[in-house]
């Protein structure tokens, strides 16, 4: 009976140390938003837990095993037991495997954060190390070679760090999609890319002595993009290089063929004046080849669009790249492009191939971030 006490104040007294930060003071935290909009969702937690509510920092409930659904009503959060008029909750498990949330398991904490519209913001309170875990099988895949899964490890910490320090004032650094980078939690890791991400452990791309945003898409399809043509980011690293390795990438040939009321329907759901499209053109390609400008050219009147607002609008999966030809055929645009993503920063089909030919995740990086260094980020 004294065993079975001793061992039940020794995991509590562990709990506490966790739920309350006494942990490793190197340790990185990053803030990913898993859910952004939710009526409600579901909570299961194995194991002893306790709910808190982040504006007082008081502990509103303790207890083992809860399997509910979180929602807010008439103001309030419900989260099993608690009902609270606090627009921020965060739950913390004993086992840092222990949080379902629907379905998917994830380590670290959860914060429930009510929206004006009376939704749900969900984002995860997680180690940094942890998180690059939940990212990388998704960013790439766990088969492929260990030097291309290094850079890309390395690249996406970085990418990490940027966010982190630069949306310390919103609720969240990242979110979990293709807007950010694609996290999946505990769910999403897989042994070989666990260990990819420990053998790299801290590991990130400075330039002059500065982390920056290490951005990376999957096929450039012959050169790199100039970060600055599309963000208000001017760096040598991330000004584009010629890029001969990605030539065999599954997604370097691409087709589409759209609607142009189809076009014209997401045109005006974000604002665009038009009707009746006529025809599209295309007004402008930079160095790497593609395209700036697109105008679009109705019976009553015209318009121009950056292509990238064109592709983020029409949706970034059916127009995978800037660089594509167009012609209207029948009230239909097709499309045929090359290249998959943004294109600045790290190829990861290239970088597929740069490794399949014997180059080491430094000259991987160094390749595609010219003049960036990599450094260790752990003090």
């Amino acid at each position: 009976m004294l065993k079975l006490f001793t061992l039940i104040i020794i995991s509590v007294f562990s709990f506490q140390l966790q739920a309350f930060g006494l942990e490793a003071k190197d340790t990185q935290y990053i803030r990913a938003a898993i859910i952004q909009d939710a009526a409600s969702l579901r909570l299961k937690v194995d194991g002893f837990f306790q709910i808190e509510d982040l504006m007082s920092h008081k502990v509103l409930y303790r207890g083992k095993h809860i399997n509910t659904t979180v929602t807010v009503q008439k103001g309030d959060i419900l989260l099993g037991p608690v009902r609270s008029k606090s627009n921020k909750l965060i739950i913390k498990a004993e086992d840092p495997d222990a949080i379902l949330i629907d379905g998917r398991m994830f380590r670290g904490d959860i914060q429930f954060i009510r929206k004006d519209n009376q939704h749900l913001l969900v984002v995860n309170n997680i180690s940094l190390e942890d998180y690059i875990k939940g990212i990388l099988y998704h960013e790439a895949s766990h088969y492929w070679p260990q030097e291309a899964l290094k850079a890309q490890a390395i690249a996406s910490r970085t990418y990490a760090l940027y966010q982190m320090e630069s949306n310390k004032t919103k609720n969240y650094d990242v979110t979990s999609d293709i807007f950010s980078q694609v996290y999946g939690g505990r769910t999403s890791e897989r042994y070989r890319t666990n260990k990819i991400v420990e053998d790299t452990k801290g590991l990130a791309l400075l330039y002059q002595g500065k982390i920056f945003p290490a951005y990376f898409h999957a096929t450039c399809a012959g050169h790199t993009e100039d970060a600055s043509l599309l963000w208000n980011t001017d760096l040598a690293p991330l000004k584009g290089v010629a890029c001969i390795y990605c030539k065999e990438s599954p997604h370097f040939n691409w087709h589409e063929v759209l609607s142009l009321d189809e076009i014209e329907k997401k045109l005006m759901n974000s604002d665009y004046q038009i009707s009746k499209i006529e025809d599209i053109t295309i007004d402008g390609r930079d160095v790497s080849g593609r395209i700036t400008k697109l105008k679009i050219i109705s019976k009553d009147n015209s318009l121009e669009i950056p292509a990238k607002d064109f592709r983020s609008l029409i949706g970034p999966n059916l127009i995978r790249s800037a660089n594509f030809n167009l012609s209207i055929v029948n009230r239909e645009a097709v499309i045929e492009g090359v290249g998959w993503g943004h294109g600045v920063g790290l190829c990861q089909w290239g970088a597929y191939f740069m490794a399949k030919e014997g180059k080491n995740y430094e000259e991987i990086l160094k390749y595609y971030y010219p003049g960036a260094e990599i450094s260790s980020t752990l003090k």
